[in-house]
């Protein structure tokens, strides 16, 4: 992926979009395509995300709705730079604690606010008996190894159509 001038640094994302990226790693979603590409399905399958890293994986690329209206590194960036060990894949037991996640209906019940998609989180993972501070400690972590990254925005393409 070649980018020209001074690509803007990516926002930090919300923990919520840190842990749909666990979701995307727990459930299989992620599949790599080439030296530099990898396509994430979204948690319904419905929807497939393009990322895109450069050669050194400072500069990413997705054309997930995050990414591409917020500002902020989306979930299936996340997802992929962890699958491609540029950050560090959480231990097993806080990935299978969101695996199966339906997080387009999640957050279409939350109607786009993340405390409230936090809130409704929470009380699947109560409901599942998973305690959410190991995953909040390993969400953080991620968040914290984006901000010394300082990853940088890539191509910017619009998100898949329903």
């Amino acid at each position: 992926m070649q980018v020209q001038g001074a690509a803007k640094l990516w926002k930090l994302p919300p923990l919520l979009k840190v842990y749909e990226a666990f979701g995307a790693l727990a459930d299989g979603r992620i599949k790599i395509t080439g030296p530099s590409s990898a396509v994430v399905l979204s948690s319904d399958r419905n929807k497939e995300y393009v990322v895109e890293l450069s050669e050194d994986g400072r500069v990413v690329s997705s054309n997930d709705n995050a990414s591409y209206w917020q500002g902020y590194l989306g979930y299936p960036a996340i997802a992929v730079l962890i699958a491609r060990g540029l950050l560090e894949r959480p231990p097993e037991a806080v990935l299978g604690a969101l695996a199966g996640i339906e997080w387009k209906k999640l957050n279409e019940r939350a109607r786009g606010d993340h405390a409230r998609a936090g809130a409704e989180l929470a009380r699947i993972l109560a409901e599942r008996g998973q305690a959410a501070e190991p995953l909040q400690a390993a969400a953080e972590a991620v968040v914290q190894a984006l901000r010394r990254l300082g990853l940088r925005q890539g191509r910017r393409r619009r998100p898949p159509q329903p």
